[in-house]
């Protein structure tokens, strides 16, 4: 039966139904963001499997979702190797995606606005971490390249450098990507696939055997499943809770600003993150877009968005004026706040199988950096899901039992 790509009749978005078509699913996604879409989309296009996708979406609208508030760039700058390949995968996908898609003439040509990432250290540990990162990236094919103040001075002489001691730069691959357009055309092709989407919320897992039999649903009731992708962004804790698991995983604030600058600078400005913690980059015609979080950072309820007051009168704007003496004079035209899926272990993606539901995969925990790990992630997922085990990029680094064992595996480089 072909996938029906109506909207129903309840007045959901176009591509979502109010029930499963069915009572048992191959795969149960339980998220529809990026990262699930991705899972869909790598699933469907995978010659070998011709099983029925399930995809779990609480808030069909994304009005909430990370995945819509993200920033959308993309960066080769970490310091976990596997963590810069993940990127550099990204970086070929996006420059050809109408071949990933299969060729397919209505899916559009996009590239990198490679602007660069610009990280500026002011004190002697920040630089020795700035140097160890970019040894790192540098043997995993990156072009990042150290910068002494007087370099940076002499490329961007809009910035007051007074305290810098290095900064680290890459301008091949990094800097801002269409991740919507991406996000759309999974869900679409993965739509047109079979993959069904459905709007509703688990809240329940029935375990049998050491296997997760069922996903209950608020309204649809139990569906029968015979693998499950927990890829709840900012929520995973909660499905974990469902499996019996503590996973480390909190919805952190991060506040978002677009201005525009009375004097806009003469020259082009890279996605710069300064020692404050704040970053800031180019949007065009004037234009910018800072974003940065309170000195607190605590754990928030799921559902909170509520803007912290002052944050930006009292901590951005000064940081940004600062470092840019040109944006003192500058007009917020837009703000929003989002979520971080913060891993608190180690900062890093959580992958791969529960230790004791071995049905049930996690896709979790990416502290920022989810959007650019997408087509990797949800490729490396599908892989397991079919295969059993990873055909191309071994994930297994990321599998969840490093965490019962006190393994972290730490990304210093979340901005």
């Amino acid at each position: 039966m072909p996938p029906d790509l109506r909207a129903p009749e309840q007045g959901l978005p176009p591509g979502f139904a109010a029930a499963p078509r069915h009572r048992s699913y191959d795969v149960v996604i339980v998220g529809g963001g990026i990262m699930g879409a991705a899972t869909a989309w790598f699933l469907a296009s995978d010659p070998v499997f011709d099983g029925r996708v399930l995809v779990v979406e609480r808030d069909p609208s994304y009005a909430f979702a990370s995945t819509t508030h993200t920033n959308s760039c993309i960066r080769q700058q970490f310091s976990t190797a596997l963590n810069v390949r993940i990127s550099q995968f990204t970086a070929a996908y996006i420059k050809n995606l109408r071949a990933e898609l299969g060729g397919d003439p209505r899916v559009p040509d996009l590239d990198i606005h490679a602007f660069g990432y610009l990280y500026l250290a002011a004190s002697a540990e920040g630089a020795d971490t700035l140097r160890a990162n970019v040894a790192v990236q540098r043997e995993a094919g990156a072009a990042t390249r150290l910068l002494t103040p007087d370099a940076i001075a002499d490329a961007w002489p809009f910035y007051a450098l007074d305290g810098i001691r290095l900064g680290a730069i890459n301008t091949v691959d990094e800097g801002y990507w269409d991740g919507a357009t991406v996000f759309d055309w999974w869900r679409r092709r993965a739509r047109e696939a079979g993959v069904e989407w459905v709007a509703d919320t688990v809240t329940g897992l029935t375990l049998a055997r050491g296997r997760v039999a069922a996903v209950r649903l608020a309204r649809a009731g139990d569906i029968a499943c015979g693998q499950i992708v927990a890829a709840a962004g900012p929520r995973a804790a909660e499905v974990a809770r469902m499996a019996g698991l503590d996973l480390p995983v909190e919805p952190r604030k991060r506040h978002t600003w677009v201005f525009r600058a009375a004097r806009p600078l003469d020259r082009a400005l890279p996605l710069t993150i300064d020692p404050s913690g704040v970053h800031v980059r180019e949007l065009g015609g004037g234009t910018y877009m800072a974003g940065g979080h309170g000195a607190e950072d605590p754990a928030v309820a799921p559902d909170d968005f509520a803007r912290e007051e002052g944050l930006w009168e009292e901590t951005v704007w000064p940081a940004l004026a600062a470092r840019i003496p040109a944006f003192e004079a500058i007009r917020v035209e837009a703000e929003w706040v989002g979520h971080y899926a913060m891993n608190v272990f180690d900062r890093n993606a959580i992958a791969g199988p529960h230790p004791d539901l071995a049905n049930l995969l996690f896709l979790a925990g990416f502290s920022g950096h989810g959007l650019q790990q997408s087509p990797a992630m949800g490729r490396g997922t599908a892989e397991w899901l079919i295969h059993g085990g990873y055909r191309t990029l071994d994930l297994s680094p990321f599998h969840l039992d490093r965490i019962a064992a006190g393994r972290p595996i730490l990304e210093r480089a979340v901005i």
